[in-house]
């Protein structure tokens, strides 16, 4: 035993024991650093992972439409696990079964073996999660009892994890990762880092359907105040609307037209500033005083708008517009177009032989902004089959770039749909315009008839 002990310095003849000694051979370094450096290993990992999770959260909480959520969910749970295959199935009404399958990884050729297959409905493994929505970690896809197998062209799949997607307390989908680009099977590691994400997934869903439940209603809205074309007959008419892309889907666009007494047709093209209930209110008065404004045919559309400058004049916070007004009437063996334009863009004029030209013309100012300025009136003979079309500008602008470049690149879509119907004209417009979408845009096209039956021709 003595060897077992150091001899102590004191000068007494009295043993004491003291702590053993160790020598550093004997410390179990091989373990014990092996252990250390794997904690260390996981700790970066995790560290590693959370940040790129709360980047994940930031991304995937900034998108707003719910297509490019649900893809925004798949992408980052594959980048977060480094899974070569994602998808997101959407359960139907009664949770039975996939209503909608968003696959993403599959290559070119992949999706080109898979033409014509039906996309999963969620039977075998799938269907399994639908009914068990806890997290399923399966290491051979073949081997699992559940599991239905693939459809011819399918590519192999041998590793999956599942993890079930909650709003609100209700299960709204799964979302489904398929090979590690290591070739290892997913770990405990990998489905807490997907359940955290589907956390937010879930938030981030609900608040893009509450974004489109909200866009639906301020659209439903704004449609309502906009009319509904008359019987313009004999003029063919076309009219189409479009909110913007952003999150305030209402805004102060409008479209109006009339007949008038003496067989004329008054047509008018507005856009109150803001994007907001405020605006869209504000562009349901100006309408409608408008229109009653431009209902005497013997008032010149100009004296209309000096009208509506002075009445705005007495109302509070008046709202600033841009507006055109136009009216096409019979003269001289033509249709004559008379207009006056309140800081708006030109009309355009599509003639029977193809060409097609703008009036331009100084636009003058914006209603509600200068009521002694005057407002001058312009004219241009129009014949018979030809077609007028106003918009407004969230048709033709082009953040950054010059005003001309949408005007050129509107006329072009003009001239390729100027043989179609003024309804099929106008949707073509507003389904191939320029702009970026930030604004919403109207526009009306109206195509003058032949003159018989006119007195005054």
């Amino acid at each position: 035993m003595a060897e077992d002990w150091l001899e102590p310095r004191g000068t007494g003849d009295a043993r004491q024991p003291e702590e053993p000694y160790m020598s550093l051979l004997d410390l179990p370094l091989s373990s014990d650093l092996n252990r250390i450096g794997e904690q260390l290993h996981a700790l970066a990992r995790a560290q590693s992972t959370l940040q790129e999770l709360l980047q994940a959260v930031v991304n995937i909480t900034g998108e707003l439409e719910l297509p490019a959520v649900l893809r925004r969910i798949v992408r980052t749970a594959m980048d977060l696990v480094g899974a070569r295959y994602g998808a997101m199935g959407v359960l139907d009404e009664d949770g039975r079964f996939l209503e909608e399958f968003i696959p993403l990884g599959l290559t070119a050729r992949e999706l080109a073996a898979l033409e014509g297959v039906e996309l999963p409905r969620g039977r075998g493994l799938l269907g399994h999660l639908i009914h068990h929505p806890e997290p399923l970690r399966v290491k051979d896809i073949a081997r699992h009892p559940e599991s239905a197998g693939f459809p011819p062209g399918h590519p192999p799949m041998r590793t999956l994890l599942g993890v079930a997607i909650s709003v609100r307390g209700r299960i709204y989908g799964n979302l489904y990762l398929s090979e590690r680009e290591d070739g290892q099977p997913f770990d405990r590691h990998d489905e807490g880092v997907v359940r955290a994400l589907a956390g937010t997934a879930g938030v981030a869903i609900e608040n893009a359907r509450l974004y489109q439940q909200v866009r639906n209603s301020a659209e439903q809205f704004q449609r309502l105040l906009l009319p509904r074309l008359p019987d313009l007959r004999p003029f063919a008419a076309g009219a189409a609307y479009r909110p913007a892309s952003a999150p305030a889907a209402v805004g102060g666009d409008w479209y109006d037209a009339m007949l008038l007494p003496d067989g004329a047709c008054a047509v008018v093209i507005g856009d109150v500033v803001g994007h907001d209930l405020r605006a869209a209110a504000d562009m349901a008065q100006l309408r409608n005083m408008l229109r009653t404004l431009s209902y005497d045919p013997a008032v010149p559309p100009s004296t209309s708008l000096a009208r509506l400058d002075r009445i705005l004049q007495v109302v509070d916070e008046a709202p600033l517009a841009t507006a055109l007004l136009a009216r096409l009437e019979p003269a001289d063996g033509a249709w004559q177009l008379h207009w006056s334009s309140a800081g708006h863009p030109p009309p355009l004029l599509l003639l029977p032989d193809g060409r097609v030209r703008y009036l331009h013309t100084e636009p003058g100012v914006p209603v509600g902004v200068a009521v002694d300025l005057p407002r001058p009136d312009h004219s241009q003979a129009v014949p018979v089959d030809s077609t007028v079309v106003l918009y407004t500008d969230g048709l033709v602008e082009i953040p950054g770039q010059p005003l001309d470049r949408g005007l050129d690149a509107l006329a072009v879509t003009a001239a390729r749909y100027a043989g179609r119907t003024p309804e099929e004209l106008c949707r073509a417009l507003a389904e191939n315009h320029p702009s970026d979408g930030h604004d919403d845009m109207a526009v009306i096209a109206l195509r003058t008839p032949p003159l018989t039956g006119y007195a005054r021709t």
